[in-house]
């Protein structure tokens, strides 16, 4: 587990947070105890939140080997980038496209600290880190453009991060904001927490969730959602459970446990 006697000042390991809380589910050890009271309550109310996180990542790397294997996808803007783990962004698309470019965009001190480790770029692409928050979109602009082309197309990767904007006005126009600032071509790849399938226990989860971790979350329906992207083409499956978006197949042809965390991919006209 993260050591607590040598952080920086800047990570107050006695404030539970989301991108902790969120590695530990998945299994990590970039943790405090803090995090891991936090996370146990809500496991304690809401156990398939595990199986959330892990259907969560999974969308990720199926997101990313779609956009870069099938749409021709080869700039990638990842916002709330979360702690480090397996299969990263970078790592997916550039086994797929060894020349994809990647920025990453996380305000967590502790996220930073890790940074160098989503900085191993292959050869013939590039990443790059962004310490800044979504709440500032041209800031997050400015600075992607040491390393993206915005002339032409790019992915933008807002997964498990929408719900952190409480406010439905100020989350579009960040969103409008995003979408202007690249061409016809892109797109965004999006999941939300939602009530869709466990209802109440996951309003539960989520209320204890919001007493102590930063930032607090806001739960929307998939309807909401999608509102945020009219005008934009959706993807198939359409907007799903992040467990349903073009599973891999199973033995039994049997289809995933469908989670509360609604995910799709648009694409900009």
């Amino acid at each position: 587990m993260a050591d607590e006697s040598v952080v920086d000042d800047s990570i107050r390991p006695n404030v539970p947070h989301t991108a902790r809380i969120w590695n530990y589910w998945l299994g990590g050890k970039d943790n405090f105890a803090v995090d891991r009271q936090v996370g146990d309550r809500v496991r304690e109310i809401f156990p398939v939140v595990i199986e959330l996180a892990q259907a969560d990542r999974q969308f990720l790397g199926r997101a990313v080997r779609y956009l870069t294997a099938e749409a021709g996808i080869r700039q990638f803007l990842d916002i709330g980038t979360g702690l480090p783990t397996q299969d990263n962004t970078h790592e997916v698309a550039q086994q797929v496209a060894p020349e994809t470019r990647i920025v990453y965009v996380d305000n967590d001190p502790l996220v930073l600290a890790h940074a160098r480790a989503l900085l191993i770029s292959s050869p013939q692409g590039a990443t790059d880190y962004i310490h800044a928050d979504l709440h500032d979109p041209d800031t997050i602009l400015r600075a992607a453009t040491r390393t993206l082309d915005f002339s032409r197309p790019v992915a933008i990767m807002l997964l498990g991060i929408m719900h952190f904007i409480n406010d439905d006005d100020e989350l579009q126009q960040i969103i409008d904001r995003l979408l202007a600032a690249v061409p016809s071509g892109s797109y965004i790849a999006v999941a939300n927490t939602t009530t869709a399938v466990n209802g109440d226990t996951t309003a539960e989860a989520v209320r204890v969730w919001n007493i102590d971790a930063q930032p607090k979350l806001k739960l929307r329906t998939p309807e909401r959602i999608a509102e945020f992207f009219t005008g934009l083409e959706v993807v198939e499956p359409g907007w799903v459970s992040c467990s349903r978006w073009r599973p891999e197949p199973r033995a039994d042809g049997s289809l995933p446990t469908e989670v509360d965390q609604w995910c799709g991919i648009v694409r900009k006209p």
